[in-house]
């Protein structure tokens, strides 16, 4: 038997070569997991006698299970004793194998890139916490009124934008209806853009009962390629107008929808409110800035399979939204006039640069000799399982069953190499307690 690893960036080259004798205790192995794995009338299961098990299975079944096991054995063994990382699966690009002769297999497989670190310690960003103005506050609360706000009809009014035109409409292109190009009743709230570029302005000076032809021209990356480019002519019958009646803001609407009691109160609160959260964006944004400047003066590259690996969870995670909102992938894409090619194409740049993220702070937690203890894993599942609204004992079965152990510790670990680069920034507070002498931390 002989292995030998090749590595050129962040690609290897594994070649493998076995005798044939070894390649017979291959095919003994392969039938008696065959044998286990089916059930061949007559006979007791994984007692069939090689040449019946044969004849009911075929001969290259036997041979592609003794390939797998004498092939996955030694690529196991290559990653295990040159500590390597794959991030894909290896690609077989020459073998020779029969039973009774020496095998020679070749592989390819993509590694996980070790990022060559450069400065994460000293770093130095600005942090920037907006100040908060009383326009700030005001409009928050104006938004709070306008949530609050109850549609009324507004009779003999001409439309303006804000208003909500109650439409009846039907669209046509070269003199024929189009799928979804009709509508009753429908509440159009006038600037709100959710309508065909043009539509919603030509209701603007109109009044309630008036009719009105609008022509239009989809987008030319209208999703619907049919209608692309195309011009369209709706008929358009005006129902209703209706506007925001907004409520008075008083003592009285404050009690009713805040935790306040006055328009005083609420201000202050509010204002205190919004400090505190820009506190807080500010204080992620630092830190995000602060772990870019590391991934920025690391050396590395990126292999496009870790990259679509990425857009795949991505595309995952916002599919399992969107069911949790009663909606699916499909609806998302038609919305939002896009297809899984462009959705994909528009994730990539996120998901290259959370790689990257990802790639340094395991290679800083390596430098560092980071580890995850016990209580902090059983602290990560408890974080899951508040966020979740479930047990830990729950979260830590649908770990262990998802085999996302991994994951969750590299998680933690990624955090606490983040930590570093924050603990150890310019101008970052110390923990007096911990760089205080032994006997004065005892104190």
């Amino acid at each position: 038997m002989s292995v030998s690893v090749e590595k050129k960036g962040n690609e290897a080259t594994i070649k493998i070569a076995l005798t044939a004798e070894e390649v017979a205790k291959g095919f003994v192995k392969a039938v008696a997991r065959v044998n286990h794995q089916v059930t061949v009338p007559g006979f007791r299961k994984g007692k069939a006698p090689r040449i019946v098990l044969e004849n009911h299975v075929g001969k290259e079944a036997i041979k592609g299970e003794a390939f797998d096991i004498l092939a996955n054995e030694q690529y196991q063994k290559a990653l295990s004793d040159e500590k390597l990382i794959p991030v894909s699966q290896p690609d077989i690009k020459d073998s020779k194998f029969e039973e009774k002769e020496p095998m020679e297999v070749t592989l390819t497989v993509t590694l996980k890139p070790e990022p060559e670190l450069g400065e994460y310690k000293g770093l130095e960003v600005e942090k920037e916490v907006k100040e908060i103005t009383d326009k700030d506050v005001d409009d928050a609360i104006e938004q709070m009124r306008t949530s609050a706000a109850k549609m009324v009809e507004a009779k003999d009014a001409v439309i303006a934008k804000g208003d909500f035109a109650i439409i009846d409409f039907a669209g046509t292109v070269d003199g024929k209806p189009f799928a979804g190009g009709e509508g009753k009743g429908y509440p159009l709230e006038v600037g709100s853009g959710s309508f065909i570029p043009g539509f919603e302005e030509k209701l603007i000076g109109k009044k309630s009962g008036d009719a009105v032809d609008v022509d239009v021209t989809f987008p030319a990356d209208y999703f619907t390629k049919e209608l692309a480019g195309k011009e369209a002519i709706f008929k358009v019958n005006i129902q209703d107008v209706k506007r925001r009646e907004l409520p008075e803001l008083n003592d009285e609407f404050v009690t009713k929808n805040s935790d306040s009691k006055t328009v005083e109160e609420l201000k202050k609160n509010t204002k205190e409110r919004m400090t505190t959260m820009a506190k807080q964006q500010a204080e992620a944004a630092y830190e995000k800035a602060m772990i870019q400047k590391a991934v920025d003066n690391a050396k590395f590259e990126v292999p496009d399979v870790m990259v679509n690996d990425r857009v795949d969870r991505m595309i995952e995670e916002l599919s399992l939204n969107l069911e949790s909102r009663k909606m699916n992938l499909d609806m998302y894409l038609k919305y939002t006039g896009s297809d899984i090619a462009k959705l994909r194409e528009k994730e990539k740049p996120v998901a290259l640069a959370n790689v990257k993220v990802d790639l340094v702070l395991d290679a800083i937690a390596k430098a560092e000799n980071l580890q995850v203890t016990e209580q902090e894993a059983v602290n990560e599942m408890a974080n899951i399982a508040q966020e979740h609204g479930a047990s830990v004992k729950e979260v830590e079965k649908i770990i262990k069953d998802n085999n996302t152990v991994g994951l969750l510790l590299a998680n933690v670990l990624r955090r606490k190499a983040a930590q570093v680069i924050m603990s150890n920034a310019k101008g970052a507070k110390k923990d007096e307690k911990a760089e205080a002498k032994p006997e004065e931390a005892k104190k």
